[in-house]
This record gives structure tokens, C-alpha cells and sequence, in this order.
């Protein structure tokens, strides 16, 4: 036994007592005829003295080594209030070394030396099981680790049965790239991991189970952001039988409150959550993901310019963000958010105006804004206006990215608060330029609004889906679905975005197949695990939340994957190479 407490759990009341502890020397502080050594492990940190008597195996221990003691209990003369141990010290009289570290580790661990932050990513995802020590991540994948279990505990309280389904599986268009993984024993053919488990869920309502779940890991060939992993990623799969919209609904709202709110002191919004119609979102936020911390509201001002004299604004959708106070920043402030809007944001321009005191119109534009249009938009003396000129979609797009760089510049954001909304009522088609031709617009496994009739009968981009997505404070957290269960509605689905019934047949036979046996409606959703810690976390870098993350590159720079194979291994799964990778 190398221990029998842990570096967190002394205090007065084992003074005199003898102990062994384990774990991480964080700092060594040599005084001459004794030796100070902290010692940590995952449950805190103890004060050790060391005695000349141990200096020649003291001579051997370097910061980050893993040493192990038996020492006496003793009350500290100079307390630490700021530690849980910080009444006691412990008076080393055995020391063994039991893992020594280098010398010189690439990065500070745990040192007040050293920002984390400023540290090179990649050089941190390189050297993970040392950055993993550092206190505030380490906490992060603990705190992951409560999250699963409080998402079991709920999931478990609401009668869903946890049921896993195949990694290897087929490829199916799901709105990313798949990744691949060739047959050994079927040459030429190949898996694919799943991009979620959509089908298999689905399956599952036709096989008779009532309420499904699992923490699933689900894999994409996308690029990376800050707040999406690349490659694999997890999700709570959900999926209910003999199930509306509104029951998924209220099985989230009673799970996600809860969680958050056993994980965090902020403020959690309780359900029912605010429900946003997508057309809706996009006009007042330009986004299908609104920060609703954000109080800022964009409002459309076409038709009170519809005779203008400024040629910039003519034949133009014209969007208007009124900040409130905003007359007081400085023309800094409004030639920065220009630059954003400029570089950032793809706009061609941002127009703006003040209103003084007075209710006079000073600056940018002003001569272009006539009192009418100023009461019409409800600004006030004091605010400020921006515009946003360009067609429909663009300008929704840049105010959008305004509005959010707005509220971020001047620090409007509700604090220590989780605000949810439901996003409701997606298209179910989108027009792709590129291809010329309809496409799907959200998940295409989706119940049309108003079910076959519409899709006989309606402009399909005029057709509005059962779908549906969670926010949480500018993050999309959760996408679902009511299914389109019925296979006549399902092949005209399909149909309308260029899939023929043997399309049909042959990506998705399971399910086509399947849904000819008595298929319950149904309808789920999927939730992300790790934007779900980032947030209870407090952290704007999904990668701070993930043991062992790819980086910017999709690239694992710690086991050095993507890697070569030998032509072996290729030969066995009968694929030939015929284009390499520079040698970075």
C-alpha cells in the first residue's frame, strides 16, 4: 500500500496521527537543513517537511515526480486559511521515489508562473497527460464525468432504457463527410462510422422498446471550430415512442434544468423554454442560434427607406440594431465595428448614426435618417443605430454578427445566467445555388408539417418541418425531430431533394424496409455531452472538456494519428494508395 490518505483529507483533527500519502510533487522549497514539498494528488494538496536525514533521496526528487510517504501529523505554525489542509503539515520520516520526473518539463504544471493559456495548443495536445494535471482542466473532465452520471440518473428516473447500437455501420447522407473503414473480409466494400445513431434508434421504435437513450459517440469528417470537436464527438441520443414534439420537449426541459443546476451556482432557466419560429430567429437575432443574454433586437426598416436618397441603401433589405446609450462611445468605437463588420462579417459597409440629448441625429448617415424613420424604429435620445444593407439572407447574416459583437464590445450580456430557447418550425428544404437543386435544409428523416398532402401540394421551400433545436446562450445544444415514419411520405421526401425510391431502398433499406411492419410515430432528439460541459465548465474551447481532443488540424499530435500503415495492412483491406501527404 503506497497511501492511506489522500492530499486533501488531513486537518487538525489527525494532528499527531501517522500517515501515507501519494501523488505529484508540485513544489520543492529548500531552507538548507530542511526541505518544504507540496504534495498533490487528484483530492488536494499537503504541506511535507523533509529533514536532512532524507537529503540524499531529496537529491534524486524533481518537480512532477511521484514519490510516496510516512510521516507524523503535526499543527502548522504559519496556517495556510486558503487550503483545506492548510492547518497541518506532515513530518516525513520514509520517502520513496516511485516515478521521477525530467528535469525540464515542457510547460509550468499547476504554477503560478505560468498562464495556460498562452501556452501553445499544440504543444499542450502533444504533452496531454501532463496538461491534464494542470488544476483546471483536470477539474473539467471530472466535472464530465459527474455530468454522465447526473444524465444517467435523470434519463434512468424518466423510465429510458440505455441501449448501445454499432459503431461500424453504413454510410448514410446525414449532412457531413463519413469516415470510412475499409473490409478486411469484403473487398471493395466498406463501413462507416456512425455520424449518429439515427437510424438504429429509429429501428428501435419499430423493434417495440417505449423510451430509448445512450451517451453515444458519433463521428464526422468536419473541420474544427472552438466549439465542435473534429472527428468524434458525443451526444445524449434520445428517441420515444408514440411520441409529439411536446414530449420531447418536456423530457429535456425536466433533464437539462437539473443537470446544469447540479453542476453550477448560475442561474438555470426552468421549462417550458422559449420557443422561437426559425423565420422569427433569423429576423430579429439573423441567427438560428440567438444568444438571448444578448438584449439587443434587430429590426427591419426596408419600407422607410423605400424612397431614399442614399444610393447605398437603395433596392436593399435594411436592417437596424438601436444599441441604447450608445450615442456616449466614441468614433473609435464606430469605426471598430465597421472594421468588424467589414473583415469579419462580409458586409460591405456599416452606416450609423447617434441621437443626442437633444434628439438630434448626428454623425454617419444622419442626414439620411429623417425623424420619421427614427420614431418608427423606436430609438431614443441617447442610442445609437446601426444599419445593415445587402440583400435578404446577408444582411440577416451581418446584423447578426453585429448584434453578437455589439453585445460582446460593450458587455451586455446577462451574467451567470443559462438562458435556453427552443428553436421550432426549420424549413424542411433549402435551395442549393451551387447544384441547382432542392436540398434538404435540417435532418432528413424528418415529418413534413402537414405530412404527405404537403409535399403533394406545396412550394416544398414554402413546407415547414417538425424539427427542432435547443440553444443555450448562443450555442445550438440539442437538434431533433418528429420522424417521418410513413414510407409513402418518406420516398416523397425524398423525391423532392433528387432521391428516387431505389435511392431510398438502397441507402436507408433498413428503415424503408422496416416502416412496412407497423412503425409507432416517433420522434427524439440528441443533445451534445461536451458543448454541455463547455458551458456548465464556463469555457469558450470545447477541446478543454475532451481528455484527449484532436487539435486545429484534426490532428492527434500526442499518438501521431492520422498515420502511415505498412502496404501490408493496406493490402489486407485491398486498398492501394495513390496520393500521399507532404511530409509537414
Amino acid at each position: 500500500m503506497y497511501r492511506d490518505h489522500n492530499c486533501g483529507e488531513l486537518n487538525i483533527k489527525n494532528v499527531n496521527e501517522e500517515v501515507m500519502l501519494a501523488g505529484w510533487v508540485q513544489r520543492i522549497r529548500n531552507l538548507g537543513e530542511i526541505e518544504f514539498v507540496d504534495l498533490r494528488d487528484e483530492k488536494g494538496i499537503t504541506q511535507l517537511v523533509i529533514s536532512s536525514d532524507l537529503k540524499e533521496i531529496m537529491d534524486d526528487v524533481t518537480p512532477e515526480s511521484v514519490i510516496s510517504i510516512k510521516g507524523l501529523v503535526k499543527e502548522r505554525s504559519n496556517k495556510n486559511p486558503k487550503m483545506p489542509t492548510g492547518d497541518i503539515e506532515v513530518i516525513v520520516s520514509k520517502l520513496e521515489i516511485l516515478g521521477k520526473c525530467k528535469s525540464t518539463l515542457p510547460f509550468e504544471i499547476n504554477s503560478e508562473k505560468i498562464d495556460i493559456a498562452n501556452v501553445r495548443e499544440d504543444l499542450r495536445l502533444q504533452y496531454r497527460y501532463l496538461d491534464l494535471r494542470n488544476e483546471g482542466i483536470h477539474n473539467n473532465i471530472l466535472l464530465r464525468s459527474k455530468i454522465m452520471k447526473s444524465v444517467r440518473k435523470y434519463m434512468d428516473e424518466l423510465g429510458f432504457v440505455e441501449i448501445q447500437t454499432p459503431i461500424l455501420a453504413n454510410s448514410s447522407p446525414e449532412g457531413a463527410r463519413d469516415y470510412l473503414v475499409p473490409s478486411r473480409l469484403h473487398a471493395g466494400k466498406f463501413y462507416a462510422l456512425p455520424q449518429a445513431p439515427q437510424q438504429f434508434k429509429q429501428l428501435l421504435m419499430v423493434s417495440g422498446f417505449d423510451k430509448y437513450y445512450q451517451i453515444a459517440p458519433c463521428f464526422r469528417d468536419e473541420d474544427p471550430r472552438a466549439d465542435r470537436a473534429p472527428g468524434e464527438f458525443y451526444q445524449l441520443d434520445l428517441e420515444m415512442a408514440f411520441a409529439t414534439q411536446e414530449d420531447v420537449f418536456n423530457v429535456i426541459e425536466q433533464v437539462l434544468p437539473k443537470v446544469y443546476k447540479e453542476h453550477t451556482n448560475w442561474s438555470v432557466d426552468e421549462g417550458p423554454f422559449i420557443r422561437i419560429p426559425y423565420k422569427e430567429a433569423m429576423e430579429k437575432y439573423g441567427i438560428d442560434k440567438p444568444d438571448l443574454r444578448n438584449p439587443l433586437i434587430i429590426k427591419d426598416a426596408t419600407e422607410l427607406f423605400t424612397n431614399t436618397e442614399f444610393n447605398a441603401f437603395k433596392g436593399k433589405t435594411i436592417k437596424v440594431i438601436i444599441v441604447p446609450k450608445g450615442a456616449e462611445q466614441g468614433r473609435k468605437f464606430f469605426d471598430d465595428m465597421t472594421e468588424f463588420a467589414v473583415n469579419e462579417a462580409g458586409a460591405k459597409g456599416l452606416a450609423w448614426v447617434k441621437i443626442d440629448e437633444e434628439n438630434n441625429l448626428t454623425g454617419g448617415i444622419a442626414k439620411f435618417v429623417t425623424d420619421e424613420i427614427k420614431t418608427e424604429i423606436g430609438a431614443k435620445a441617447g442610442d445609437s443605430i446601426f444599419f445593415i444593407a445587402d440583400e435578404l439572407s446577408k444582411a440577416q447574416k451581418i446584423a447578426g454578427l453585429v448584434r453578437i459583437e455589439l453585445g460582446k464590445r460593450l458587455d451586455l450580456l446577462e451574467k451567470n445566467v443559462y438562458k435556453f430557447c427552443w428553436i421550432v418550425d426549420f424549413p424542411m428544404y433549402e435551395y442549393n445555388e451551387d447544384e441547382d437543386k432542392i436540398d434538404f435544409c435540417h435532418n432528413p428523416f424528418s415529418m413534413p408539417q402537414g405530412g404527405l398532402e404537403a409535399l403533394n401540394t406545396k412550394d416544398p421551400l414554402d413546407i415547414l418541418a417538425y424539427q427542432y433545436d435547443l440553444v443555450c446562450n448562443g450555442y445550438e445544444v440539442s437538434s431533433g425531430a418528429v420522424r417521418n415514419h410513413d414510407p409513402e411520405t418518406m420516398v416523397k421526401a425524398f423525391e423532392i431533394a433528387g432521391y428516387t425510391e431505389d435511392d431510398v431502398k438502397s441507402k436507408f433499406g433498413a428503415l424503408y424496409t422496416a416502416f412496412q411492419y407497423g412503425t409507432p410515430p416517433h420522434a427524439g432528439c440528441a443533445p451534445g455531452l461536451d458543448r454541455m460541459v463547455m458551458l456548465i465548465a464556463d469555457s469558450d474551447n470545447i477541446r478543454e472538456v475532451i481528455a484527449f481532443p484532436k487539435n486545429k488540424k484534426a490532428r492527434d499530435v500526442m499518438m501521431n494519428a492520422p498515420s502511415v500503415v505498412t502496404e501490408e495492412q493496406l493490402r489486407d483491406v485491398h486498398i492501394s494508395v495513390t496520393e500521399k501527404e507532404d511530409e509537414e
